[in-house]
């Protein structure tokens, strides 16, 4: 018979030492969706971070740079607030005088909540544009933007969802799609981050005029992002022969810089065209410069005096063309809320 040991005897259970779990890296339930469950596991333990839209890959050198921002001429535009929660608000946009565009009227409306993004227009020649944002969740955003017009040349329609991943983001895009024959533009993304400074690419597009003529364009694209993320460094290329190269970095709180180089070099067509600007934010004021290899030097000083006015002066010096141009405006904003609404403390 078997010696009975002395703990035994006591009624005792002998500790029996557990083994150390196993990574879910090697513990496999079923052959698909434990290798699915494990890559996903492996992502999450990288740590990459979410690298952006390709839409918005070059976000920051275009809020430096004055592409977006210069004006000639005249122009006002009236806001009021009717509502902060949801957001609520009109306006109305005026603008004259200007060497490249007539004389003009809009009217805007914009109504926002957490969910929901609602832009519209109408100018004074009768012209509409609206536009949607539907935040299904955290990751799933539907975008519609319509321009209707006149001329039927210049209606346009889009659709295009976004998806936002972990470490990706994925964007399909159709602009005047017609079901029936599959004719209009598509445009499909997707950036990865490879590590937490590197993320590339790639866009696709594809045009479809007719049923029976297609063609395809692709893109290549590279972001690096400062361990600090105080400078983000971006390229883009297309086989064609077309190459973009932006660098963006913030010096301090206040002053930013920006670089652009657009280089063509196909049979028909070699040109290159470089930007640099700088962007400079003080206590009441915004103030961006830039020149670019075309001998163009332009500015913007936005001045807001209050909460509720701002004045802006824009100019812009053509030193190949010898021409210039100047450009003055105001900003008026207005609310209907009390000061407890709008987040202020109670007046007394």
């Amino acid at each position: 018979m078997a010696s009975i040991s002395h703990s035994e005897k006591g009624g005792e259970i002998p500790h029996i030492p557990s083994l150390p779990p196993k990574s879910s890296y090697f513990n496999p339930i079923s052959p698909f969706t434990d290798a699915y469950e494990r890559f996903n596991q492996w992502r999450t333990d990288l740590g990459l971070p979410h690298p952006g839209t390709v839409e918005n890959l070059q976000k920051e050198v275009k809020a430096t740079h004055l592409t977006n921002y210069i004006f000639d001429g005249a122009r006002a535009d009236l806001t009021k607030s009717l509502s902060a929660n949801p957001l609520f608000q009109v306006t109305h946009s005026f603008a004259l005088g200007s060497q490249t565009m007539p004389p003009s009227y809009n009217f805007g409306a914009i109504f926002a909540n957490q969910s929901i993004f609602l832009q519209g227009g109408v100018d004074h020649e009768g012209n509409v544009n609206a536009r949607l944002n539907q935040g299904w969740s955290d990751k799933n955003i539907t975008k519609v933007q319509a321009q209707f017009s006149s001329q039927a040349s210049q209606n346009m329609i889009q659709l295009e969802h976004d998806y936002a991943g972990q470490d990706f983001s994925i964007n399909a895009k159709a602009i005047n799609p017609w079901p029936a024959d599959l004719t209009g533009i598509f445009v499909g993304s997707y950036l990865q981050s490879l590590t937490k400074n590197i993320a590339l690419g790639v866009e696709t597009l594809v045009q479809r005029p007719s049923p029976d003529m297609a063609e395809l364009t692709t893109s290549y694209l590279a972001k690096y992002t400062g361990n600090q993320k105080n400078w983000i460094a971006t390229a883009q290329i297309q086989p064609q022969g077309a190459v973009q190269a932006t660098y963006w970095q913030k010096l301090s709180e206040k002053v930013e810089v920006a670089a652009d180089l657009q280089v063509v070099a196909t049979p028909a067509r070699r040109d290159a065209l470089a930007s640099l600007g700088a962007k400079y934010d003080l206590r009441l004021a915004t103030f961006r410069a830039q020149v670019d290899s075309t001998g163009k030097v332009s500015a913007l000083l936005e001045q807001r005096f209050t909460p509720a006015f701002a004045f802006l002066v824009s100019g812009e010096i053509d030193h190949f063309k010898n021409s210039a141009k100047v450009g003055v405006g105001v900003m008026i904003e207005s609310t209907t809320l009390t000061p407890e609404e709008m987040g202020m403390p109670p007046q007394i």
